[in-house]
């Protein structure tokens, strides 16, 4: 596919992946809207935009779901249409399962699976419309394996992929693509901000994130595979390994990853 003249929704564009992403795609032809909570930070993203003109800020919380409709008619409005809509916000988890409430179970459930399917179903009917449409999903390597501290955050990614992999079946007859991104370790705050067992924020940075990949470069190669329309792609150093080890034997990456040590 091409960018040009395309319009692309990004949601959680206000930090990290999203902010990357939104000012690398500025510098192709397109119009961008930027969707977070923090409409003032999605004002300095779009300052750093190349054509600040072609980029919109709408502001969106993905925890108020009864809100995706009237939310995705004003996006449609501001440039007529929507070609690609990339759902990257979310929240992440840092917690042992028995330590963890059922309310941060609930809230990564609500925010990442069920606000990231409310507003995707949101705007189908205008894909099948057009008859065109991507979903570009950001989920993680979490969502097709899993570790420890991270329960409910694997729980919600793994729920987006049955969902999307039920819609690209349902909707291949409308042309309507989906490109699940499955992230290994990003140096981002993602860490800083994941919840821990209480509900309150981690606020530190853990070896593996801060070592991760740089967040341009994942940019550049998550930027790639939408383009060549991928069904997943799994972007990280060795981490992203473990997809196919886990193929090969789920036994094999249970120790692995035990060994890793990961928190």
């Amino acid at each position: 596919m091409t960018f040009n003249d395309k319009t692309i929704w990004i949601t959680g564009a206000s930090s990290g992946i999203g902010k990357s992403l939104a000012i690398a795609l500025s510098k192709y032809d397109c119009s961008l809207i930027l969707s977070s909570r923090r409409t003032d930070e999605l004002a300095k993203v779009k300052s750093l935009c190349h054509e600040p003109n072609r980029v919109h800020v709408l502001p969106l919380d993905l925890a108020n779901i009864n809100h995706m409709e009237f939310k995705t008619n004003e996006a449609i409005s501001i440039f007529g249409r929507i070609d690609v809509l990339v759902n990257n916000g979310g929240i992440s988890q840092r917690s042992a399962i028995i330590d963890t409430s059922i309310d941060v179970d609930r809230k990564l459930m609500e925010i990442d699976y069920l606000g990231t399917v409310a507003l995707s179903k949101a705007i189908l009917p205008h894909f099948i419309d057009n008859q065109s449409g991507h979903y570009v999903v950001v989920s993680s390597l979490m969502g097709k394996f899993s570790s420890a501290y991270r329960s409910a955050y694997c729980g919600a990614k793994h729920a987006l992929h049955g969902f999307f992999d039920a819609l690209r079946i349902e909707h291949d007859k409308d042309n309507i693509k989906v490109t699940m991104i499955c992230p290994g370790f990003v140096n981002t705050n993602v860490a800083r901000n994941a919840l821990t067992g209480n509900g309150s924020k981690q606020g530190y940075q853990d070896e593996m994130t801060e070592n991760g990949l740089d967040v341009n470069v994942f940019v550049k190669k998550m930027i790639k595979a939408i383009r060549k329309e991928k069904y997943e792609a799994y972007i990280g150093k060795f981490e992203k390994f473990g997809v196919y080890v886990k193929r090969l034997s789920p036994r094999l990456i249970h120790k692995l990853v035990m060994r890793s040590k990961v928190k």
